[in-house]
């Protein structure tokens, strides 16, 4: 047996996104049987972040009140959009099961920037891009074709290529502001994000966390982050504004919520029923990941002996 869906949890800069790289890279007879991984699609909500800061940047210069976020170096406006974030896995995870068109040619941001409203509404929020006075929208559809068709080509090449037999791979990251400690109030950490996810995801998923310090994971944001767009859009290499470190990944519960499940699943509550979600924890602390950002025929050897030792011991707890 192979594990259906991981949810792949921690802190910015951990290393998560790393290891998708790792696993990806992998022969597929040793990611099924070292680690119980099927070949792999991969989802992320940072494409949707990215495109959410480009959408305020365009605003702002349009003269409008601000949407999403008040300066490039600030957190949300509203909090709530961590659930806005969490409604755009779904609706991406429903695409990928079902197999869903891409939009035609052209129409790439339009689509996009209604996508992103639709989730900010089911996630009890109101939507924000359709209520813009048609200029500032027009302005915003030209200004973000061809970003949003570069998301959305890659998003579909996962769709293309179908999910029977296939391990996904959901990437995501939450926290709370500096001086908080779990329990962590909604909608800030995981207890509220998972909780936010479909059924189908929770009942099919474990949890592989990655481990590290809060000081570490702004000490390793620095380091990576590359300035300018090709940073920015990029997974591996872009920074999180230091307010946004402080204020918004300052600490996380997923520890704690592993303690509460008493230190192998954590329970998801939703309204009548409770799903348990194996979980396993790769302890980054001894930085194990960062050399997965050169490229591959300069990794080495030694450390990817030490890496895959790690993996195999996070990942065991996750088999069936």
């Amino acid at each position: 047996m192979t594990i259906d869906i991981l949810l792949l949890l921690a802190l910015p800069a951990s290393g998560k996104s790393e290891l998708r790289r790792y696993i990806a890279s992998l022969e597929p007879t040793m990611a099924r049987d070292d680690l119980s991984f099927a070949p792999t699609v991969q989802l992320d909500d940072y494409p949707y972040v990215h495109m959410m800061r480009r959408i305020a940047e365009e605003v702002r210069a349009a003269g409008e009140p601000p949407v999403f976020f008040a300066s490039d170096e600030e957190p949300f406006l509203d909090p709530g959009d961590w659930g806005t974030l969490t409604q755009l896995i779904n609706l991406d995870f429903t695409d990928l099961a079902d197999g869903t068109d891409p939009p035609a040619v052209g129409n790439a941001a339009s689509w996009l920037l209604g996508r992103i409203d639709d989730a900010r509404e089911l996630a009890g929020m109101k939507p924000v891009i359709g209520s813009l006075p048609p200029m500032t929208q027009k302005r915003l559809y030209n200004a973000l074709e061809s970003e949003a068709r570069d998301l959305i080509d890659e998003r579909q090449s996962n769709v293309a290529s179908g999910v029977e037999g296939k391990t996904i791979v959901i990437e995501f990251a939450r926290g709370g502001p500096e001086g908080t400690s779990p329990p962590l109030p909604a909608p800030y950490g995981y207890q509220y994000s998972l909780a936010q996810l479909d059924d189908e995801i929770l009942a099919r998923a474990a949890i592989l966390y990655v481990w590290v310090e809060p000081e570490e994971s702004r000490r390793k944001n620095l380091e990576r982050a590359v300035p300018g767009r090709e940073g920015d859009a990029s997974i591996l290499h872009h920074g999180v504004p230091e307010a946004v470190m402080r204020r918004e990944y300052s600490t996380d519960d997923l520890m704690w919520l592993l303690a509460e499940g008493g230190g192998s699943v954590i329970y998801v509550h939703k309204k009548d029923r409770v799903f348990a979600l194996p979980t396993g924890i790769f302890d980054n602390r001894e930085d194990l990941t960062s050399f997965l950002r050169a490229p591959e025929e300069d990794w080495s050897p030694f450390q990817l002996r030490q890496l895959h030792r790690e993996l195999v011991n996070a990942t065991a707890g996750l088999r069936a």
